[in-house]
């Protein structure tokens, strides 16, 4: 019989916690793997419908896994007014445009050299982090904690972030990690305007 419940535990970092079912009953284990829709990762309190079953200790455990409700409070498979489900930001065009604007000027000579090396070389293993923290989400393995993902933005990956939150579709829509993400971006840019202005300064 299908129950329906509440996440009453749940630890990201290692894919599963624990779903009290609605009106009481015996707590169910439930694992990444038991959600076939990967669409969004859990979190404690997302209301679900599951069935039960036994593991071979006689332990419950939550298979074929739902979500019954969006974050928002909408039932889950509505179709909301402000969600089309597409990104709008251009986010491989702002990484290319910028990419091939430090290129150009440092082609032109009016940037060093190495701050192209720095964004392209960076851009390269954000990308990769990227890519591998959605595979482990899919597969329910340790993630990489967002805080890393934010300093290679910040020490100057943020092109291939933002190449691989549009392609991939990872962590493009969560807000948190957006905001902070995009103040990260801006703080390098004006960094890099400042190194800019300084090294005209002393060529002056």
């Amino acid at each position: 019989m299908r129950q329906q419940g509440r996440l009453s535990e749940w630890n990201d970092a290692r894919g599963f916690g624990f779903v009290r079912p609605n009106g009481g009953g015996d707590r169910c284990f439930v694992h990444i793997r038991a959600f076939p829709a990967r669409d969004r990762r859990p979190v404690l309190g997302d209301v679900i419908t599951y069935d039960v079953q036994r593991d071979a200790q006689g332990r419950l455990n939550a298979a074929n896994v739902r979500f019954a409700l969006q974050r928002d409070g909408h039932r889950a498979g509505t179709a909301r007014k402000t969600d089309g489900g597409r990104d709008w930001m251009p986010r491989r065009v702002i990484a290319l445009l910028f990419l091939a604007g430090v290129v150009a000027a440092t082609t032109l000579g009016h940037c060093p050299a190495w701050i192209a090396a720095l964004y392209i070389g960076l851009s390269v293993p954000t990308f990769l982090v990227y890519w591998l923290d959605k595979s482990a989400a899919q597969r329910g393995r340790q993630r990489t904690p967002e805080k890393a993902l934010q300093l290679l933005a910040l020490a100057g990956g943020w092109p291939g972030a933002l190449l691989a939150q549009a392609t991939l579709r990872h962590k493009n829509r969560k807000v948190s990690f957006q905001v902070a993400f995009w103040t990260a971006v801006v703080i390098n840019i004006a960094a890099l305007a400042w190194l800019a202005s300084a090294d005209i300064r002393l060529a002056g």
